[in-house]
């Protein structure tokens, strides 16, 4: 068989979208290998959220140009493509920068892989078009071993594209309007990876919270109507889903978080800053009181649930002012976790035209200490868990003989030490200890649970 090497930067949405292309190549004689050397085919899944993002991609390009010059050299002809939404933004200034490049292809449009590959054979070729046509339904189901192989958690996109416009995100412009997929066809890769061995799904959207996919006879089906029928699936024991806008946050969702075992007690809602005159700078249409009282809300419908956010530090304008009131309300809040940058000017953004650009240092100073108070509270929520019995899924073997590796309800990774295969069980473990990255902790006594996370 061919080989092929696919290495995907960024979001969830793009590990996803690298194992669709993976299965696409399958079905084209083609197998995954973990490394670029001896590849026939290369291809780079990426990402444009963030400048460093894309010029990851073009330093990764040059090393790859140096394997494919080698390896045609000992007469074996490799293919670069680069897809994702470097691909769709920058189109042909890649091959242009990077003329080793063969396929330029955009997001909506990886479901073309294998003719596209076909006529790079004979010129360099670039798709980025938005197609009229709903691309999932022209991928291959992945083959039962390939689903076992990745494991019992797994990605499901429902939902593309974001109509929110928020003035820093360029999401709007490389994945186009919000799509939701019809519920139907959701459900069926969901049972398909359920049949496969799959315990835990994450839904995965650039706004997933703004699903709206159809159901039977026509009826729309919002966020929590889709997850409440996929807990319906045999075999599903948990179900997450990122990310969420907090405009789409409503009464339902909140709901299936109160009434459904198989909910994950953790939400990813990105809140972005904590002055309401940033947020408005940055289009984000809420503001940090209507934040506030929506996770209050949140927590009394599910009083354990962990939370994470994202945050952006030095948007355009933003004085100490504003940066205080974003340390208040992360100390108000008390996140689990969290993903914090410096603010990336994007071409063709709104704020990328804004005056009062922050300077670097500022931009560094600020963000070491909302990472410092960050990981404060993510350290003092992992600490609160030692002595604890939670339920873990466990995953894969861990880094040592005889250790296992899973997750907890609350997103945490969990090791444990057992001489037995249970990879795919949900079993009561006790926390004894936290460490950095990692909870520790031993099998409970009841040992292996029926497969419903414990609320406490």
């Amino acid at each position: 068989m061919k080989k092929v090497h696919i290495k995907s930067f960024g979001c969830q949405m793009n590990v996803y979208d690298g194992q669709r292309m993976a299965d696409i190549l399958s079905h084209q004689g083609y197998e995954e290998t973990a490394t670029p050397e001896g590849a026939d085919l290369i291809l780079l899944n990426t990402c444009h959220i963030r400048d460093r993002a894309v010029q990851k991609v073009y330093s990764e390009l040059g090393k790859l140009r140096d394997i494919k010059n080698a390896q045609l050299a000992g007469g074996q002809e490799t293919k670069i493509v680069v897809a994702g939404c470097v691909a769709q933004a920058e189109g042909a200034e890649i091959q242009h920068r990077q003329p080793a490049v063969d396929l330029v292809v955009g997001p909506q449009a990886y479901h073309r892989l294998p003719e596209l590959l076909a006529e790079a054979a004979r010129k360099r070729v670039v798709d980025t078009d938005l197609p009229i046509e709903d691309k999932f339904g022209f991928l291959p189901a992945p083959k039962p071993q390939i689903i076992r192989a990745r494991g019992v958690s797994a990605f499901v996109t429902v939902q593309e594209g974001c109509d929110k416009f928020c003035a820093f995100c360029v999401v709007p412009y490389t994945r186009g309007a919000e799509f939701s997929r019809p519920a139907a066809q959701v459900l069926a890769e969901v049972e398909r990876l359920a049949e496969a061995g799959v315990r835990d799904v994450t839904l995965i959207g650039q706004n997933v919270n703004a699903y709206h996919g159809e159901g039977p006879g026509g009826a729309v089906w919002g966020l929590a109507r889709l997850m409440r029928r996929v807990a319906e699936v045999p075999g599903i024991a948990r179900i997450r889903y990122t990310t969420s806008h907090p405009r789409d946050m409503d009464d339902d969702l909140i709901a299936a978080h109160r009434d459904l075992p198989q909910a994950m007690p953790f939400l990813h809602l990105p809140v972005q800053a904590g002055s309401d005159r940033i947020l408005a700078a940055m289009n984000r249409k809420h503001t940090s009181d209507e934040y506030r009282r929506l996770i209050e809300r949140i927590r009394e419908a599910r009083p354990d649930i962990a939370l994470s956010s994202d945050f952006i530090v030095g948007f355009p304008g933003e004085t100490d002012a504003d940066f205080e009131d974003t340390i208040r309300l992360v100390d108000e809040i008390g996140f689990a976790s969290s993903y914090s940058f410096k603010y990336s000017s994007r071409p063709g953004t709104p704020a990328a035209e804004l005056d009062a650009q922050i300077p670097r240092a500022v931009m560094d100073e600020r963000l070491y200490r909302l990472q410092e108070r960050i990981e404060h509270h993510r350290q003092a929520f992992n600490a609160a868990i030692v002595g604890r019995t939670v339920d873990v899924l466990l995953e894969r073997a861990g880094r040592h003989p005889g250790q296992l590796a899973g997750k907890s309800p609350y997103l945490q990774a969990v090791q444990i030490e057992s001489e037995t295969n249970q990879i795919g069980d949900i079993v009561q473990v006790t926390i004894e200890r936290a460490g950095s990255n990692s909870l520790f902790g031993r099998l409970a006594e009841a040992g292996r649970t029926d497969g419903k996370d414990m609320a406490a």
